[in-house]
C-alpha cells in the first residue's frame, strides 16, 4: 500500500544476489517493442573491456534460453553477432 509499487514484468534477482554479500546489480534494461531500450549501470569494474566480456556472456545465456525453446543456439548467437555488428557501424 505505501512505498513504490513494484512492476509486475521485473524479472527476479538470479540466487548469488541473495547467496553472496558482495554481489551488485551492473545492468538493469527496460525495454518495450518499437521504443529504445532504457538502462541503469555502474561502471564497476577498472577495465571497460571487462564489459565485452559480460555481453558475451549476456549473449551465451540468451543462446541458451532460445534453446530451450526450440532454436538453435548457433543460429540466435549468429544473429546477435549480426544485428550487434550493424549497430555498431551506425553509432559512428
Amino acid at each position: 500500500m505505501f512505498g513504490k509499487a513494484t512492476n509486475q514484468n521485473q524479472l527476479q534477482p538470479p540466487p548469488i544476489a541473495e547467496s553472496e554479500p558482495q554481489a551488485m546489480e551492473v545492468l538493469r534494461v527496460w525495454a518495450v517493442p518499437g521504443s529504445p531500450q532504457q538502462l541503469t549501470l555502474r561502471t564497476t569494474w577498472k577495465d571497460a573491456g571487462a564489459w565485452g566480456l559480460m555481453l558475451v556472456d549476456i549473449a551465451r545465456h540468451a543462446s541458451k534460453a532460445y534453446a530451450s525453446e526450440g532454436q538453435d543456439p548457433n543460429a540466435v548467437i549468429a544473429r546477435i553477432r549480426e544485428l550487434s555488428m550493424r549497430n555498431g557501424r551506425n553509432d559512428h
